[in-house]
């Protein structure tokens, strides 16, 4: 074959895969959905983006740029050039490394500390939300709208449980508001566009679809309820909105999953169902949240089966505040919560969104199952205090102890020197004092400090009582704890091992 025929078969195949292209594109675009033989996955055209640019013009003009300046101390220095070993580290930072740039002797001195991130306008008053930690601890706040004019902004309320904020612009006019959605009704596979001004690059247009919803046990916040993205969201994006096909905000972006700081693709957005619950308050500038007064835990395989449960759905009461709303009314531990003011529980986290979401002294009906049979309760919601919580110490005392060394723990009377060292106020039980590594009991989830109040629902007050209930397990069995820490009370199981 010659080059001239080498030519005109190669014309010949481009020719042949411009046309596939466009039958392609005719089928999508006038025939209608495209549906996958042998199956029933159907693409409809109409769900298709071709473009996200009539979104975007009418919603920058919402979105603004946050930047803030606080104060922070910190501490000068001296760093050697030949290491930490060097003999003369105590004696330059003694004498020069508390020193600030003035040369002025001190342990600490002030900087000042800048940081960006996004808002957008939700009324025309110059409400903007965005995050908590945007905000959080600002000297000063500056706003800068779409069009490049400048406003001082003022904190309205803040929320660090769930990274939200509010602040305000006065003086502003024709601010066009963002309208927020039902995030609820967003599906996984839906298309999302993020706008924000990420590494300071304002009116930055990212899209992707969701990920994932309900995502939880992140620990960026105390209330986590997040909805997961693959749009590109970047340090600067936080507070900016993430919006639906319709323009509707439905999520604020909060913070992603990276190892670099960059996007990898795992971004995560606040629904905004919460925030529209919490704007009430953080307009009044302080959030309250529901309270029932218990202490709740998810309900694992083993538990499971030792309490005699058909499945893992609900949150296990495993502890009563006394005097608190649960207790009034009627409430125990053991009982398991499956609905609460009509929603059903699947486990500890929603029950914990749910109480918290409700409105401080409403009535409602809390369903639970006790020994198998479902009861329901009326309580009324009480408000959840801050409270402090207190470290447990890890050190142990040798007086009054006792070995378990087919458990992999230590344990002791609670003695005077004992609570005031563990800031205990139990005054019967059994303190465990260690707990060795890669034992039964640290599979448990076990911990020194922790007090063992009950073994199969059998109350232990002393050493003695704990070493006669252990005597009577066998290799294999699983054991039901009952402990209290930090105030609180957990069930646990340990497997017995040889």
């Amino acid at each position: 074959m010659n080059i001239k025929s080498i030519l005109k078969v190669s014309k010949n195949a481009m020719a042949l895969k411009l046309l596939m292209a466009v039958f392609a594109f005719l089928t999508v675009t006038i025939i209608g959905p495209v549906v996958f033989q042998g199956s029933d996955l159907c693409l409809a055209a109409d769900k298709i983006p071709m473009s996200f640019a009539d979104l975007v013009k009418k919603a920058s003009p919402s979105v603004v740029h946050v930047s803030m300046e606080k104060t922070t101390q910190i501490t000068n220095q001296y760093s050697s050039p030949f290491g930490s070993n060097d003999p003369f580290n105590e004696f330059f930072n003694r004498f020069y490394g508390d020193q600030d740039n003035q040369g002025n002797q001190g342990n600490q001195r002030q900087q000042k500390v800048q940081g960006v991130g996004t808002g957008f306008i939700i009324d025309k008053e110059g409400y903007i939300l965005t995050n908590n930690h945007v905000v959080e601890g600002a000297d000063k706040i500056k706003v800068t709208l779409s069009d490049k004019k400048e406003y001082t902004a003022k904190v309205i309320g803040l929320d660090s449980k769930t990274d939200l904020a509010l602040i305000k612009i006065d003086g502003a006019k024709d601010l066009v508001p963002l309208a927020l959605g039902d995030s609820d009704k967003l599906e996984v596979g839906d298309w999302v566009v993020a706008i924000g001004n990420p590494f300071g690059l304002d009116n930055t247009v990212t899209a992707g679809i969701v990920s994932a919803k309900y995502r939880r046990q992140l620990g960026t916040a105390s209330y986590e309820d997040y909805i997961q993205t693959d749009a590109a969201i970047n340090q600067g994006n936080s507070g900016g909105p993430l919006m639906n096909t319709d323009g509707e905000v439905i999520g604020i972006n909060s913070n992603i999953l990276s190892q670099t700081g960059g996007s990898v693709g795992i971004g995560f957005a606040i629904p905004s169902n919460m925030a529209k619950g919490l704007l009430p308050q953080l307009k009044k500038g302080k959030v309250v949240r529901g309270y029932m007064g218990v202490s709740i835990q998810n309900i694992t395989s083993d538990l499971k089966d030792k309490l005699g449960l058909k499945d893992t759905k609900g949150a296990l009461v495993s502890d009563v505040t006394e005097g608190g709303a649960a207790d009034k009314a009627g409430i125990e531990p053991e009982d398991i919560i499956i609905a609460f003011d009509g929603k059903d529980i699947k486990d500890r986290d929603e029950l914990r969104l749910t109480v918290s979401a409700t409105t401080v002294g409403k009535n409602v009906k809390v369903d639970v199952l006790r020994k198998g049979e479902k009861k329901t309760f009326d309580l009324k919601v009480a408000e959840l205090q801050d409270t402090e919580e207190t470290e447990t110490s890890s050190k142990s005392l040798n007086r009054g102890t006792n070995n378990t060394n087919q458990l992999g723990l230590k344990v002791g009377e609670i003695t005077p020197e004992r609570a005031s060292q563990y800031n205990l106020t139990e005054k019967s039980g059994v303190i465990i004092l260690q707990v060795e590594n890669n034992s039964p009991a640290e599979e448990a989830g076990l911990a020194a400090g922790m007090i063992i109040v009950e073994i199969d629902r059998e109350k232990i007050t002393d050493v003695n009582q704990f070493n006669k209930k252990i005597k009577g397990y066998k290799t294999g069995d699983t054991i039901l704890f009952k402990v209290k820490t930090e105030g609180s009370a957990l069930y646990l199981t340990l497997k017995v091992e040889k």
